[in-house]
């Protein structure tokens, strides 16, 4: 909570996101380290440069003029087998589907993937909170790849690194399973709620 003032009221958060979410926790918790208690960090994919990749494009403009089925068309189209195509469709269009403005959302697809979260990458090296980072195989997310979450993990002191078995769609994409990772990171740290 914050108060009229602008202050935490409840003492330090915790924060989590994934893809633009999870450069935006890292991006606030960097600007202010004594206001955040751990973070959770899902397919980062920012490595100190701009993504100059079109997909980004690409995908925003299908989300625009052909909404969400067509943006699902975009992200599964280089999908390596069927079923995979099918998972990656359904995700990317029931997800498309639960934004109130996908104007606003393709204006971020435009715009994130080319800006610099925070100043430089090395600066991950200053979070000194307990820290989950969470990738993917490549097989399913290209676009979050693995060896990026891995030196995400690996450059933030004491990072944990979790990752679903070879085969299995993506753990950001499983919710119950991700949600019992979270809750027994949250317990090693003691940062799970009461109760």
């Amino acid at each position: 909570m914050i108060d009229h003032t602008g202050a935490l009221e409840s003492g330090p958060l915790l924060l989590g996101g994934h893809s633009m979410g999870c450069h935006t926790a890292a991006a606030w918790a960097l600007a202010n380290p004594d206001e955040v208690a751990g973070l959770i960090l899902i397919g980062p994919v920012f490595t100190g440069e701009a993504d100059g990749d079109d997909r980004w494009d690409r995908r925003a403009d299908a989300l625009e003029q052909g909404g969400p089925e067509a943006f699902a068309e975009i992200v599964a189209e280089n999908s390596p087998d069927e079923k995979i195509r099918e998972t990656t469709f359904r995700l990317a269009r029931d997800r498309a589907r639960l934004h109130e403005h996908p104007e606003a959302v393709a204006r971020a697809l435009r715009e994130v993937p080319r800006s610099r979260p925070f100043g430089d990458f090395a600066d991950l090296a200053s979070l000194s909170v307990p820290v989950l980072v969470v990738g993917s195989h490549d097989e399913f997310d290209p676009g979050h790849p693995q060896a990026v979450a891995e030196l995400w993990a690996e450059t933030i002191p004491g990072a944990e690194f979790e990752i679903e078995e070879a085969g299995e769609s993506p753990l950001a994409w499983q919710g119950g399973i991700l949600s019992r990772e979270i809750e027994a990171f949250l317990g090693r740290h003691g940062l799970a709620p009461a109760g």
